[in-house]
């Protein structure tokens, strides 16, 4: 194995994470149906903040609020209650994207593995939890809990400082957004794959190591390293 570390991100790389059928399922809990024109409305507010959040101008504290402010006061109740009950929709909806499994029982014991995630710490115990998940990691960074969101520089030294600080040549960054996983990674100087599973042109200035469109082809990928 080329690799001694390989941190993953956790949404669209390890875990389906398809917020229209949480927040249907959410807001359904509340007597509320929600279709794909108010799905739409909230992606208005919901995309930019995102953008903010990994360019380091809000907090997460922020973003989970904001992003719910027009339905709390709809529902008269808290953005805290409403960005709880999301992710514990997301929580009960959760499923692993295909070949996942089958990835960790491939390097499970012949490489240390990790999560770098800028979802939220609310969510990520009880998804690794519920998909039988949790063993194959020995540390999952949150963005949320570190104070500092991908693609930002900090929290791959973070990282790299809790595991020791080995050789950055031995260490490979997966994830499916070019942006925060891949030229995060870059710009702190390791490896990086590109989970590219819907075929997107690479963006420019962008340069993965790798690029595979399937957990099954980075398997192969790997266990030839």
């Amino acid at each position: 194995m080329k690799y001694d570390w390989i941190f993953f991100d956790a949404d669209e790389t390890l875990f389906h994470f398809d917020s229209f059928k949480g927040l249907a399922l959410m807001f359904s809990r509340f007597g509320i149906e929600f279709g794909k024109s108010e799905f739409a409305e909230y992606q208005k507010v919901n995309l930019p903040l995102w953008v903010d959040y990994q360019d380091g101008r809000i907090t997460a504290e922020e973003l989970k609020h904001t992003r719910f402010v027009s339905w709390a006061e709809k529902l008269e109740t808290t953005t805290a209650t409403l960005n709880s009950a999301f992710l514990e929709a997301m929580a009960d909806i959760c499923t692993l994207l295909p070949g996942a499994k089958e990835l960790m029982n491939a390097l499970h014991g012949k490489v240390n593995m990790g999560i770098i995630t800028n979802g939220f710490t609310e969510l990520q115990a009880i998804r690794l939890e519920r998909t039988g998940m949790t063993d194959y990691f020995k540390h999952v960074v949150i963005s949320e809990e570190v104070g500092i969101a991908k693609p930002d520089f900090g929290i791959f030294d973070h990282t790299h400082k809790m595991i020791g600080s080995p050789d950055k040549a031995k260490m490979l960054m997966v994830g499916d957004n070019p942006h925060s996983d891949i030229l995060g990674g870059i710009d702190f100087g390791i490896e990086t794959c590109w989970l590219n599973v819907n075929q997107k042109e690479t963006p420019e200035g962008v340069t993965p190591h790798y690029q595979v469109s399937s957990l099954k082809e980075l398997q192969q990928l790997l266990v030839k390293s």
